[in-house]
């Protein structure tokens, strides 16, 4: 898996999420609080941010409900 497909399968795992409305790439970056020019380079893997694999490389060694927790306490560091 190249790092490019990680970030298509995460946006349009959130696209379906929202009912399959489409999320532009500008909303998204601005969501991920990165420029728009930085995630279209991710998205097309003309970028590769370093740690994104190894996320979820660890991530796929957990338990789906591990997983859960482990997001929920990322996302409540976020806030």
């Amino acid at each position: 898996m190249q790092i490019n497909d990680l970030f298509n399968i995460l946006h349009n795992s959130l696209e379906s999420k929202n009912n399959g409305k489409k999320i532009s790439l500008n909303d998204m970056a601005i969501s991920l609080g990165i420029s728009m020019r930085t995630y279209q380079d991710w998205k097309l893997g003309r970028a590769k941010p370093q740690a994104a694999m190894t996320v979820i490389k660890m991530l796929g060694k957990l338990d789906d409900d591990e997983i859960i927790r482990a997001v929920r306490k990322i996302n409540k560091l976020g806030d």
